[in-house]
């Protein structure tokens, strides 16, 4: 059932082939001094650096340069653009990247100008008391939704901690989406960032409310478009429309479309943030390789839910069958599709060689009170097992 709810997103979105013309309207006039923030160097490589550069000289602003931000973006990284932009007096951070160069972009404006930032936003979740630097970002990688929420993941090294925390104030002020921006992401990645697209929408759905509720059917419908636009895409790369489908499924995943109605999970994903604190993996894969153990230890405790997930996104036939065997093909289901996309189905798959760090991985996750079992450490050592 639909509760009350207050549904507010302030993020503008530029979708298309012709997306980036829209660029130079927004910065023009309004900003002076924009950090330009960007991972590793493949927008170099793949053209979208000069694209960018060309229309940033156009506005006449002063360019200024944050480049390196790493795949699993960490809060020393954070630290070091945060100094930049109280340096050169920055008023926009433009983000040219995937989720973790956004992340790490929002990161940065909430550490600015707030002291102890790690404390007070990833551990306390205070609230925000001093001023935040306008966002905005050029998505090249499908799958975190950054483009379209307030959240940032950041990983502190020294703690040994990859937490997440958000607030609407980080959305992005514009994101421009053009699909082809996506087309040179290694297969890799670009399959790593479905399955978190599919995590994303998996954590709401497995969620109370049980009733009949809208958000569900949504959440149906964009996992079968994510699955079979998947096929598509690893088949012929180039595909726009299974591209373009796959970029505005991120989106929608994780805007806040799918929250009314529902508390959201999200157990998982704490999950594979503590494996990415003790090893540098890809996120998606990192999900996909514990999902199937951890929905087999939750199908006891929501077994309605699961046979609706079987039926509704998997077509399964319940003919005959007794609901708990229904869930379970659903989970089967999925986890076929896991290994026939060529997704990391196990812990070793993922590059991890031996068990020695489980147990400290899986005390170091945060057990959260979730709609169906609140898991324990011995419960999370449990399922990292059966992933290994």
């Amino acid at each position: 059932m639909l509760g009350n709810f207050i549904y507010h997103n302030p993020t503008k979105i530029y979708f298309g082939v012709d997306a980036l013309a829209n660029l130079k309207e927004e910065i023009t006039g309004k900003y002076q001094r924009v950090l330009l923030a960007y991972g590793g160097g493949s927008i170099k490589r793949n053209g979208i650096y000069d694209l960018v550069i060309s229309v940033l000289r156009k506005c006449k602003v002063e360019i200024v340069e944050f480049a390196g931000i790493m795949p699993n973006p960490t809060y020393e990284k954070v630290l070091e653009g945060a100094k930049l932009v109280r340096e050169k007096q920055i008023d926009l951070i433009l983000a040219v990247g995937g989720g973790s160069t956004i992340d790490c972009a929002k990161a940065v404006s909430l550490a600015s100008y707030h002291d102890d930032a790690w404390n007070r936003f990833w551990v306390k979740h205070e609230p925000i008391s001093q001023k935040l630097i306008p966002i905005a970002s050029i998505l090249t990688m499908a799958g975190t939704g950054s483009e379209m929420n307030g959240g940032t993941v950041i990983t502190n090294t020294e703690a040994m901690l990859k937490k997440g925390t958000g607030y609407i104030e980080l959305n992005p002020q514009f994101s421009i989406l053009n699909p082809e921006f996506t087309y040179s992401v290694p297969k890799y990645q670009m399959l790593s960032g479905i399955f978190d697209i599919m995590s994303h929408i998996m954590e709401t759905y497995f969620s109370a409310d049980d009733g009949d509720n809208l958000s569900d059917d949504l959440a149906e419908a964009i996992l079968k478009n994510v699955m079979r636009n998947t096929k598509v895409a690893i088949e012929d790369p180039y595909n726009y429309v299974a591209r373009s489908n796959i970029m505005w499924d991120a989106t929608m995943a994780l805007n806040g479309t799918l929250d009314p109605g529902k508390d959201g999970d999200w157990e998982v994903h704490a999950i594979e943030h503590q494996i990415g604190a003790y090893y540098d993996v890809a996120h998606g894969m990192g999900l996909a390789a514990v999902s199937i153990a951890y929905y087999r230890q939750k199908i006891p405790f929501a077994v309605a839910r699961f046979k609706k997930f079987a039926i509704n996104v998997f077509n399964v036939d319940p003919d005959k069958k007794t609901d708990l065997a229904v869930a379970n093909e659903g989970i089967d289901a999925l986890a076929d599709f896991i290994k026939k996309s060529e997704m990391c189905s196990s812990l070793r798959e993922l590059g991890i060689s031996d068990e020695s760090k489980l147990k400290a991985i899986a005390s170091s996750v945060s057990c959260y009170p979730t709609s169906y079992q609140t898991l324990t450490t011995d419960d999370v050592y449990k399922i990292l097992k059966e992933s290994f």
